[in-house]
């Protein structure tokens, strides 16, 4: 049996009509969450933090990176504000995360080496690196996310944008920016309360 054929067989032993009740497109806990795509963090991160289903918008990606300042994760983020009543951003990177040791060389010769042509490398992603997103320390990588996410201009200043490492393996949690102590969050903090 392939893979598609296990997973319609799975998907046809788990449903059970009437048994879900619906939920509500917005997060219960109105926050968001921009973390990794690693595997280790499924059904991992979101019971370490409290969250069940329906609590919070997930947004993930390969080393929870920001490549572009108007890309997808940008483009989430200010749905999940605008549309569906986000209070909070969570920036969770993670340690040994994969992003922080990718050979850019390797990924280009393994591409290659499966038909993509080198050629389409160069015009699609010349400086392969950059756009993988390739870090060197997770948790820098977090405090540099969570800086730009904070200057971006479509994000409000009210919006506490918290950076975070999870640890993949017993699942702690240690913070690295605290969204709210943040200067722009507190001048427009000050504001409101004016």
């Amino acid at each position: 049996m392939n893979l598609l054929n296990t997973i319609l067989t799975a998907n046809r032993k788990f449903v059970h009509p009437g048994a879900f009740s619906p939920l509500p497109k917005n997060p219960k806990k109105q926050l968001a969450i921009f973390t990794c795509m690693d595997t280790r963090l499924v059904d991992f991160l979101e019971p370490a933090m409290g969250i069940r289903r329906g609590d919070a918008k997930v947004i993930k990606n390969a080393g929870n990176t920001l490549i572009h300042p108007r890309g997808g994760v940008i483009r989430s983020l200010v749905a999940a504000i605008f549309m569906l009543g986000v209070e909070e951003i969570f920036v969770i990177g993670h340690e040994d995360c994969g992003m922080a040791t990718v050979d850019p060389e390797k990924m280009k010769s393994d591409m290659i080496a499966r038909g993509i042509s080198p050629q389409e490398i160069e015009t699609n992603v010349p400086d392969l690196a950059q756009w993988l997103g390739a870090f060197s320390c997770p948790t820098e990588n977090v405090v540099e996310v969570v800086g730009k996410i904070r200057s971006s201009p479509l994000i409000p200043s009210d919006v506490p944008i918290h950076g975070l490492i999870f640890c993949p393996n017993d699942g702690h949690l240690e913070v690295t920016v605290d969204g709210y102590k943040d200067k722009k969050f507190h001048k427009a903090d000050q504001k409101n309360d004016a």
